[in-house]
């Protein structure tokens, strides 16, 4: 079905995704029994506030449809503290699970039954499964960063040392845990106020004792320096999102020599990434980490199946469509 070719890149035969025209390219929770209802049900979805610029949907239709499996993958929009809420009606709808992203990471810990040890070490959940004995927390996050940037930049992550911005939300608290689980020698967290990042590095330097964790804010005079110290730039703030954001750090702060990754995919090159492109730095975006992320939770939802190949074919069709 699948073959890999000499780029790394892979082929597939692949149905084509049937368009539903009554499908929304967003849903809230008062319509969901209607799209749980269409000929193709709803059955998974990506949950966030917003969520109108989720491409999980491009990778996960693909690879339901791949495997013959009768259902569809769609947005949910549900506001903050909500998420208790859309999880029941999910449950009563017959959902078999749900991708989790900003900025309900946290709040999804406290809606589920059971939570495991990886998302439990990571501090965040993105990946549920609906069961009849329980709602299961997982998060995918961590190792498909690690795939990631392995595949962007061919370096591993347990040899750089790696400047995370933005480290005190979830998903840079789940980038930094995972750093630490690769055992690297260095790791350094920058977020706008040091409280959470300073509570995130003592668990960290329990969990890596070995690892020399600096914390700093983002107007710290040793931001700059710091930068420089480091390998790869990871950006995991919501910075970025609109154009007429704010930078995330000055343009002095990029060597030639670093690789920078902006958890951001949309757009493909925020204001970060570019100025990192323009000092002469490899650069990726977020498409990598939703790619690798995405196949791992969709394993938790079909164990036993390899989206993967599907899924990089329906980012590669989307890139040049």
């Amino acid at each position: 079905m699948a073959r890999k070719t000499a780029t790394g890149l892979y082929s597939c035969l692949m149905p084509p995704v049937k368009k539903d025209s009554h499908m929304k390219p967003v849903h809230i929770l008062s319509d969901l029994a209607q799209a749980a209802a269409e000929p193709k049900p709803a059955r998974l979805a990506v949950l966030g506030y917003p969520v109108a610029h989720s491409a999980s949907p491009r990778l996960h239709q693909p690879a339901l449809d791949a495997f013959q499996i009768d259902a569809a993958y769609i947005r949910l929009e549900v506001t903050p503290g909500s998420l208790s809420e859309a999880f029941d009606l999910m449950r009563e709808l017959g959902f078999i699970g749900c991708n989790i992203t900003v900025p309900h990471k946290f709040e999804a810990m406290a809606c589920c039954t059971e939570i495991s040890p990886q998302a439990k070490q990571l501090g965040s959940v993105n990946t549920v499964v609906f069961s009849e004995t329980g709602t299961f927390g997982y998060n995918t996050d961590g190792p498909g960063f690690v795939a990631a940037i392995e595949e962007a930049f061919a370096i591993q992550v347990s040899q750089a040392h790696t400047l995370i911005l933005g480290a005190g939300g979830g998903a840079g608290q789940a980038i930094a845990t995972q750093c630490c689980l690769q055992k690297p020698a260095k790791l350094t967290l920058v977020n706008r106020s040091l409280d959470k990042i300073e509570a995130l590095a003592e668990r960290l330097r329990i969990l890596s004792p070995a690892t020399e964790i600096r914390t700093l804010t983002l107007t710290d005079p040793e931001l700059k320096h710091s930068c420089h110290e480091a390998d790869l730039l990871v950006q995991t703030s919501s910075l970025g999102l609109k154009a007429d954001d704010a930078k995330v750090i000055p343009d002095d702060c990029f060597l030639t020599r670093h690789c920078a990754y902006d958890t951001i995919y949309k757009p493909a090159e925020t204001r970060f990434l570019g100025s990192a492109r323009k000092a002469g730095c490899r650069t990726d975006n977020g498409l990598s980490l939703l790619l690798h992320q995405g196949a791992l939770a969709f394993q938790h939802w079909f164990p036993g199946t390899d989206p993967l190949p599907y899924m990089r074919a329906a980012m590669q069709m989307n890139d040049q469509a």
